[in-house]
């Protein structure tokens, strides 16, 4: 996982990290803090900083994997610029954008 997919976790998962996990990934993703810079900022081993921020990959990819949040987010934000580009005079096609729109905002409650 690259950091750009994490960042986007975060911002939508990072009240489910303890503290002290929010820290660390807060300190390495948000900020570019080094494993080195961050285990001499906290006074941790360098490895524990690295096993952090793998866990905390992993908690958030589990997050995702479950509720979907993001991904539905992303498929909104797709949708919304579309009705954007479409004029007063293409209702039809508006109104189906949004039928998009809310089915991305029940399909995961009705498949299950």
């Amino acid at each position: 996982m690259d950091k750009f997919e994490v960042n986007d976790l975060l911002d939508f998962y990072d009240v489910l990290l303890t503290d002290k996990q929010l820290n660390i990934c807060n300190l390495y993703y948000r900020e570019d803090l080094s494993l080195q810079e961050i285990s001499e900022n906290l006074n941790i081993s360098r490895a524990g900083v690295f096993d952090t921020i793998k866990r905390c990959e992993t908690i958030l990819l589990d997050y995702e994997n479950k509720l979907k949040l993001s991904d539905n987010h992303q498929k909104r934000m797709v949708l919304y610029r579309q009705i954007k580009e479409y004029n007063k005079n293409d209702v039809d096609i508006i109104n189906d954008i949004v039928d998009k729109l809310i089915n991305t905002e029940y399909r995961e409650v009705n498949d299950e």
